[in-house]
């Protein structure tokens, strides 16, 4: 029987080291705690990262999106199709442009979204697609990008957990336009902050502008020596500017990526293993025909066919067990919003539906330990066995 951890597991941490807190310290004596220099920096870094010719560094990934529809001039009357198998935001930047969000069933093996189910979702008012790399698998893209060319729709890749995500030989960010996340649990961190990468120099010309209330784009650095005091407001635009010293730590995380993206693999692999062949439950694809995750989560699925028990008992297990887990994610079109205002039922996206009923995230970040992945393993186990059918 395996002995309970005293010391709680997290579902996510951030990794750090001496290096974040002499960046930030930096940041903070170089006066510049708005979008300054370093801004622009892990602009360019990020964009050398990703394969993008032209990137926009905001405070969310959110924002991003937002800013890429609403610089795209779409809007009320328009349609944008994207997957329930999603966070919330990535439908909520759509109804933000005053567009509707119209959804498309995911695939059974990996949760994407369908290529088939959108082609039937297209109308003639579609005006966008927003495939998500759900948990860092790369969607099928080829599929995707032909039905956008076909029918001249803009195509944003949500890729808030796709950063190292790669798709035929390149990153996710290389090509058309994607907006990525450094939330406090992605693989690369900044607390809160994203990223609109794009191959598009006027679409990425109006997003500086449209994330800083609109002014014109050197704005932010009207107070510094040989700047203006002079600006033209040229839209209605937001506040969705990134700071320093977020960027800071977006440069240092940058710098460590390759080691903690090692260590994500390394304890996929471990988990793999390890939970192979378990009865009650089923382990993530680890090959892509086209591409690579960046294994932002490891998902493990309950079969309740199998067990006694339910994927939120199961939780509630690994809970006693001092084991942190996640649900990705309860499906858009289960939330009450969008069952009253776009009449979405229970029964709409059934695969995805599944998916949510029976999936959990893993503890899996670079700050864990071999003996931390063993233990979740093991406690799976325990579980599994005591509630075989």
């Amino acid at each position: 029987m395996l002995k309970k951890r005293e010391k709680f597991l997290p579902y996510a941490l951030p990794y750090w080291d001496n290096q974040e807190i002499e960046a930030v310290e930096a940041a903070i004596r170089s006066n510049w705690w708005s979008r300054g220099p370093k801004t622009g920096a892990f602009e360019e870094a990020f964009g050398k990262a990703v394969e993008a010719q032209f990137t926009v560094a905001t405070n969310s990934c959110t924002a991003a999106m937002h800013t890429a529809l609403a610089v795209k001039g779409i809007g009320p009357g328009d349609e944008v199709i994207t997957t329930p198998m999603t966070f919330c935001s990535t439908a909520n930047v759509i109804c933000h442009v005053g567009a509707k969000p119209v959804f498309a069933d995911v695939l059974p093996q990996t949760g994407c979204i369908d290529p088939a189910a959108i082609a039937r979702a297209i109308t003639p008012k579609t005006k966008a697609i927003i495939p998500v790399h759900y948990a860092g698998q790369p969607c099928e893209m080829s599929a995707i990008e032909q039905l956008a060319a076909e029918h001249d729709l803009f195509l944003m890749e949500d890729a808030a957990h796709a950063f190292c995500t790669s798709y035929n030989g390149h990153p996710v960010g290389a090509k058309h336009t994607a907006a990525f996340s450094f939330y406090a649990t992605k693989n690369l961190a900044t607390g809160e902050g994203g990223m609109l990468a794009t191959d598009d120099e006027e679409l990425a010309e109006r997003a500086r502008v449209f994330v800083s209330h609109g002014m014109s784009r050197g704005a932010w650095n009207r107070y510094a020596k040989g700047g203006t005091w002079h600006y033209d407001v040229k839209v209605a635009g937001y506040k969705y500017n990134m700071t320093d010293l977020q960027a800071a730590l977006g440069l240092s995380q940058l710098k460590k990526i390759d080691y903690m993206q090692a260590k994500r693999k390394e304890y996929v692999h471990l988990y793999q293993a390890l939970l192979k062949g378990i009865k009650g439950i089923r382990t993530p694809v680890e090959e892509f025909a086209q591409g690579t995750p960046s294994w932002h989560l490891y998902l493990l699925r309950v079969k309740e066919n199998e067990l006694d028990i339910g994927r939120d008992t199961f939780i509630e297990e690994l809970n006693a067990y001092n084991i942190g887990t996640s649900v990705h994610f309860i499906p858009v079109h289960l939330h009450p919003f969008y069952q009253e205002h776009y009449g979405t039922r229970e029964g709409d996206f059934p695969v995805a539906e599944q998916i949510y009923q029976e999936v959990m995230s893993l503890p899996l970040y670079p700050s864990m330990t071999e003996e931390d992945v063993r233990y979740v393993a093991g406690a799976i186990r325990e579980i599994c066995t005591r509630h075989a059918r």
